[in-house]
């Protein structure tokens, strides 16, 4: 583990002796990516609003920062074949073509997931529930459309996302009413006969807790027992100040690697923002609680007692996944800037949160500093 006390001493630093520099990068010539080479790889995703104007410069945070682009909403079903059969594939390769500009990989998200899928998908014409084999001839069908587009051109899919309840037991979805508990096999099938040479994903949110990643664990083992490979798990990481402990993610991360998988932290974001009492921790998008200026507090800005606590989780974590990052293929940010970030939005809307490495200028936070501190000071 890294040296606990440089990492405080480059926080502080972050915080006092740059603070009336705070737009300038700690390396001039370089961005997060950068820092990171030989580690792992440092990502973000792109908004779709991003992906449907003039893609940014090589001089943007996008192309400074960051060498692997997930689309936050781009691949998805809804946007995708909204439609039977209507592909639309503009924003998903404005999405090739920014990685390309930008020298990096594309993540691919997502195959399969019970959210932002088109009713029509589960459904015949009178409205009624579609047969086993008709679900899966659909899926299949769009799987081998669309990663068959990108075959060599996306570095991994997300193949099914959040299948798990936290208790680690399969969630109740329509992919599993109406094909069974093996639509999450036949999806990876799909998925390796249409790229044969991508890297497939199972990826989730709140892996920190025991039950949930054991859940995850089974199921790497059961597909390894089709002769399926898993090449990574990803552990969303949307935490908070508050939460998770350090410890529970460093054996979640333990526990998938000894399960002969790698590991992949695919949406890091810590809120700063207090959660309303009764709100689930992780990323489920269906809540949604009534505002009050309780829930957000620094709509001035984010005090420095507060940034400090920021900087310090960041570089918790990230001196965590150093540790591991043998086994840790990618870390990515989930936005580019606080005023991209999802989180401003949930789980209630129209808050302004702070949970990223970059403000909503696009400039490097105390966060960042430290972030970068610890691959400098190990060199």
């Amino acid at each position: 583990m890294l040296n606990r006390l440089m990492a405080t001493l480059l926080l502080s630093w972050s915080l006092t002796g740059c603070a009336g520099n705070t737009n300038t990068n700690t390396n001039t010539n370089s961005g997060l990516a950068d820092a990171y080479a030989g580690q792992f790889l440092i990502g973000t995703a792109v908004k779709s609003s991003t992906l449907m104007s003039a893609l940014p410069d090589n001089n943007a945070p996008e192309c400074r920062e960051f060498n692997a682009f997930t689309a936050e909403n781009a691949m998805k079903w809804q946007h995708v074949q909204p439609q039977p059969g209507a592909y639309s594939f503009v924003m998903a390769d404005q999405l090739i073509q920014l990685a390309q500009r930008c020298d990096g990989q594309v993540i691919g998200h997502t195959l399969v997931w019970h959210q932002q899928t088109p009713a029509w998908v589960f459904e015949d014409d009178a409205g009624q529930a579609v047969s086993r084999e008709v679900l899966l001839s659909r899926l299949r069908e769009h799987i081998f459309t669309l990663v068959g587009r990108y075959k060599g051109q996306v570095r991994g899919w997300d193949v099914v996302n959040e299948a798990l309840n936290d208790d680690g037991t399969l969630r109740d979805t329509p992919w599993r009413r109406i094909i069974g508990d093996d639509y999450i096999e036949y999806a990876f099938k799909y998925a390796r006969q249409a790229d044969p040479s991508a890297q497939l994903y199972y990826n989730d949110y709140n892996l920190y807790k025991a039950q949930k990643v054991a859940g995850a664990v089974r199921l790497v083992k059961q597909l390894a027992r089709q002769d399926i490979h898993v090449d990574a798990v990803g552990m969303q990481g949307h935490y908070s100040l508050d939460y998770p402990a350090l410890s529970d993610v460093e054996q979640s991360i333990i526990r998938l690697i000894e399960a002969g998988t790698n590991v992949a932290i695919t949406e890091l974001d810590v809120t700063v923002l207090p959660l309303p009492d009764n709100a689930h921790t992780g990323a489920d998008i269906t809540q949604n609680f009534t505002a009050h200026p309780v829930y957000d507090p620094y709509v001035e800005g984010l005090p420095p007692a507060r940034q400090q606590l920021l900087a310090d989780k960041y570089a918790a974590l990230f001196s965590l996944f150093l540790n591991y990052a043998e086994h840790i293929n990618r870390v990515t940010l989930w936005g580019t800037t606080d005023g991209d970030s999802w989180r401003n939005n949930w789980p209630i809307r129209g808050r302004t949160d702070y949970p990223l490495l970059l403000d909503r200028k696009g400039n490097p936070k105390a966060a960042y500093h430290g972030v970068v501190g610890l691959v400098n000071a190990a060199h």
